[in-house]
């Protein structure tokens, strides 16, 4: 096999689309359900040191994530040209399929335990692994449409 390429700008880009998307998600979309869902005050505010931390965290986070799906993405793209019919390996079937599937077989079912080991509810699941789908996807297609 080939040796992987990263294009580390199309992680870089989806890290900033994942960010916005998490920012929007839990912030005008769906923040205070998922406050609610959470059981925090309403007027919870962070102290400056937690907010760095967290958005240290964040972006290390979604960092790996890109780089991660950026290496499996590479693979698959390189069994698919060796599977299927070229027609069929477009850069939108590519990403849809790396977002997708890392979504449903990762994120999912390990969210699973928020509802049944840590108590929480099923509209929180909701809330959160719908935010990773959205961001898996996006994260797919960038990396997928901007290939090196």
């Amino acid at each position: 096999m080939e040796q992987i390429k990263i294009n580390y700008l199309a992680i870089f880009a989806s890290m900033v689309v994942s960010i916005i998307i998490g920012f929007l998600w839990y912030g005008p979309l769906f923040g205070k359900p998922w406050a609610k869902e959470m059981n925090m005050p309403a007027d919870m505010k962070p102290t400056a040191k937690d907010t760095v931390k967290l958005m240290t965290l964040m972006i290390i986070g979604t960092f790996l994530t890109g780089w991660v799906l950026a290496h499996n993405s590479a693979v698959w793209y390189y069994l698919a040209q060796n599977t299927m019919p070229p027609e069929k390996i477009t850069p939108l079937s590519m990403g849809l399929s790396a977002g997708i599937f890392t979504w449903l077989g990762f994120y999912l079912p390990q969210s699973f335990g928020t509802v049944l080991w840590d108590g929480k509810s099923w509209k929180l699941l909701g809330i959160n692994t719908s935010c990773s789908l959205i961001t898996l996807i996006s994260t797919g297609l960038i990396l997928s449409y901007w290939r090196p």
